[in-house]
């Protein structure tokens, strides 16, 4: 059973950046299908972005164009770099692993999460 940690979160100003890691221990992460979802204070929890095991990648309409999810297979790591950060990504954070079925990702173990604060 692989486990996930995540860390890289912070506070940071609208516009800053920030790279997320999920550290990945138990298994190897290119065994499994990958995302990345987050929680603003009440409200429900959302996807952000997913890779396949093929290596493709999919994002939500929101961080399109400024999020980019990645694997360091070296490192056992799943990565998120957040560019042109908005006060509305301010959430916890937290990495997933899954089962590829088709194009679909069987998302099943969950980390710890990560807060990230976006402020204007």
């Amino acid at each position: 059973q692989v486990r996930l940690v995540e860390s890289g979160g912070g506070s940071v100003q609208s516009g800053g950046s920030l790279r997320l890691s999920c550290a990945a221990s138990g298994s190897t992460l290119s065994r499994y299908c990958m995302g990345w979802f987050r929680q603003a204070p009440r409200k429900e929890r959302e996807w952000v972005a997913s890779l396949d095991r093929d290596g493709s990648t999919r994002y939500t309409d929101s961080v399109n164009g400024r999020f980019t999810i990645s694997q360091d297979n070296a490192k056992n790591t799943l990565l998120l770099q957040m560019n042109s950060l908005k006060p509305e990504d301010t959430a916890m954070y937290y990495c997933v692993a899954g089962q590829q079925y088709g194009r679909t990702c069987g998302f099943s173990t969950w980390g710890q999460g990560t807060q990230v604060t976006v402020s204007s």
